[in-house]
């Protein structure tokens, strides 16, 4: 958001509470009464917070850099009551949310920072005040809307920022994943490309047979490290959900199509024709559910029963793919659906993280229950839309 954007957003808060150039005028003209009051506000604030080790920690230029702090807030007080509250002030109070996310202030302390500062006003106009008490009212009520808006200002900032500097802690954590998967994933191809490489050049006289063993191996791995990198590729590159009504039954039915199962393992499929259409992206729902029964199938090498069952739950649609497969430890249900954890010994571990991308673009969900011995059943959650199937 930039600074004009900012102070449009200042102008509908001040529009909401019912700011007025009246209001803006009474302020102004208590700030000549106040102003001999601010270097006794400025003192008390700062000796409170010496009080509190939490707000204390963050200062930590000792005594310079106190009054340093003192000199803005004296500043802070004066363009409160300036009588101007134009594109400037909103930039400078955005700063002081920015600023106290940047020394790792909790947000709390400057509510309670600022409610302190707001009742030593107070006391300091109401104790010189000399005109009428009507006018006191509605200065205190302009000083106390302004205050308000004040840290509204604040807080919009301080959250942010801290927003902002969440996503990129989790974008980078999310780069040292992946690079540590790629890793994992490229290495056994590259190290028997590499071991028929070296037979290759140091081999005396190889037979054809074993010249053509080695060739063929490498060709298998860069297949399959070709495969880890399209793989990943298409999970980076998702394309935004073209959503449209779609009959559950039709996907599972062309999804289940697409994915034949061996025939050690029985089939059940209830997903009645009369159920509310879902607003879906057919071909991204088939991939999620495509990649949902093959994990069921290689969960069932030796045979078994998978299930699959919709049912309609408070305008959702959830879909219900259950094995009778040897299920998945607690300790590692949580990690089933992030990107490359696999229980495959051939697997990449990206197919159930593809899942919960496809689903979190249609603003679904993806759960997964499991027992230890009995299998596992992963939910598909998605909006309903209007009309039936």
């Amino acid at each position: 958001m930039d600074e004009t954007a900012r102070y449009i957003r200042y102008q509908e808060l001040q529009s909401y509470v019912g700011w007025s150039d009246e209001h803006a005028r009474l302020v102004h003209a208590a700030g000549s009464l106040v102003e001999p009051s601010f270097a006794a506000l400025v003192d008390d604030f700062y000796q409170e917070i010496d009080r509190h080790p939490e707000a204390r920690k963050v200062i930590t230029g000792g005594q310079q850099q106190i009054e340093r702090l003192k000199g803005l807030l004296v500043d802070w007080l004066q363009r409160l009551f300036s009588g101007r509250y134009d594109g400037d002030y909103v930039a400078r109070r955005w700063q002081v949310g920015w600023r106290h996310v940047e020394i790792g202030l909790d947000q709390v302390y400057t509510n309670v920072a600022l409610s302190r500062l707001r009742a030593g006003i107070v006391r300091a106009l109401e104790r010189i005040w000399s005109g009428d008490r009507p006018t006191l009212s509605k200065t205190l009520a302009a000083l106390h809307t302004l205050l308000d808006l004040d840290l509204a200002i604040i807080e919009d900032a301080y959250q942010t920022e801290h927003l902002a500097r969440q996503q990129r802690s989790e974008r980078l954590a999310t780069v040292g994943q992946v690079a540590a998967g790629m890793a994992h994933e490229l290495r056994n191809p590259l190290n028997v490309v590499k071991t028929s490489i070296y037979y290759l050049l140091n081999a005396r006289n190889p037979s054809p047979e074993r010249v053509n063993d080695h060739l063929q191996r490498i060709e298998r791995q860069v297949l399959l490290a070709d495969g880890v990198i399209t793989a990943l590729t298409n999970f980076a590159k998702l394309p935004v959900a073209k959503l449209e009504p779609v009959s559950v039954a039709s996907l599972v039915s062309q999804t289940l199509e697409s994915n034949p199962l061996p025939p050690a393992i029985e089939l059940a499929v209830d997903c009645p024709e009369t159920l509310p259409l879902v607003l879906a992206d057919a071909a991204q729902i088939q991939i999620a559910l495509g990649n949902l029964i093959r994990n069921a199938r290689d969960a069932m090498a030796g045979g078994g029963r998978l299930s699959l069952r919709a049912t309609e739950t408070g305008g959702e649609i959830e879909v219900a793919v259950a094995d009778t497969g040897p299920g998945i430890a607690p300790e590692n249900l949580s990690k089933v659906l992030e990107p490359f954890y696999s229980t495959k010994a051939r697997g990449i571990g990206l197919g159930l993280a593809i899942s919960r991308a496809i689903l979190d673009k249609h603003k679904g969900s993806l759960r997964v229950t499991s027992e230890v011995g009995r299998g596992s059943t992963f939910f598909v959650r998605l909006s309903a839309a209007s009309g039936t199937a």
